[in-house]
């Protein structure tokens, strides 16, 4: 069966609210553009922004420790550096995250979004050059598979919202779960030549629903319950550069293409 690209994400800030894209550029040994260049520290996390390494999500304002996140709505302006957040009951905010006033200025509006009993130390926005804030030290881009989603809804007796899981593309057309057989295997997105090298470990962060910020099922029991795992989508690398636009080809990758 042959898939396509349904939409593609990036996730500025890591944590906070996804933004659609129609196309993207991506190459090898680089990070999905623009995407988690940013972290908010929820106390000190060791990360060194001269000499940039993984930290665990843990140490970040993230939605598996802090539902109250999702409340946040960011945009991201590339050219300027600034963003733009707003939540209901809050004043909107305009920071320039390149300046520490900036970075400041977000930082106290989000610790009164989220509230004191949330916060382990002082909120700081981190940043290193090239660095991607990914849940994975190698995870460059992340796919879900929408039927893989719908048939867990089906399971579990409501429908899911596919953005908490928070991929970077969505793909239409493929069985469900298949692609968790995929390790090793070469796969075609859009026009990029990528290889598929690990299924996604879930989080806490699946159980908070997106609009209302509040956890109101238990997605990563529901996937032990009924599969025996707690995976859902796939990392990839990408071998080759290229562009990826919404309603390219990611066709199913071929059995012979297993080292």
């Amino acid at each position: 069966m042959s898939g396509k690209v349904a939409s593609i994400w990036r996730y500025p800030v890591k944590g906070f609210t996804p933004e659609a894209l129609d196309a993207v550029e991506i190459a090898p040994g680089r990070g999905f553009p623009n995407d988690r260049i940013y972290a908010v520290e929820n106390g000190p996390s060791g990360f060194d922004p001269q000499n940039p390494a993984f930290v665990s999500k843990h140490k970040f304002a993230v939605l598996a420790a802090i539902p109250q996140v999702a409340a946040a709505r960011t945009a991201y302006d590339e050219r300027t550096q600034t963003l733009n957040a707003s939540a209901p009951g809050h004043p909107d905010i305009q920071a320039r995250l390149a300046d520490p006033a900036g970075r400041e200025a977000f930082t106290a509006w989000l610790a009164k979004l989220i509230g004191a009993d949330a916060i382990r130390g002082p909120l700081r926005v981190v940043e290193g050059p090239g660095h991607h804030f990914t849940d994975n030290p190698l995870g460059q881009v992340s796919i879900v598979n929408l039927e893989s989603v719908r048939e867990l809804g089906q399971r579990m007796g409501c429908e899911i919202d596919p953005l908490r899981f928070r991929a970077n593309v969505y793909v239409e057309g493929w069985p469900a779960w298949a692609e968790l057989g995929w390790a090793g295997r070469s796969l075609r997105v859009g026009g990029v030549e990528t290889t598929v090298f690990k299924s996604i470990v879930r989080c806490l962060a699946t159980h908070v629903d997106p609009q209302t910020a509040e956890r109101d099922i238990e997605v990563t029991r529901a996937l032990f319950d009924h599969y025996g795992h707690v995976f859902c989508g796939v990392y990839v690398r990408a071998d080759r550069a290229g562009a990826v636009q919404v309603g390219d080809g990611c066709p199913e990758p071929l059995a012979q293409d297993v080292p």
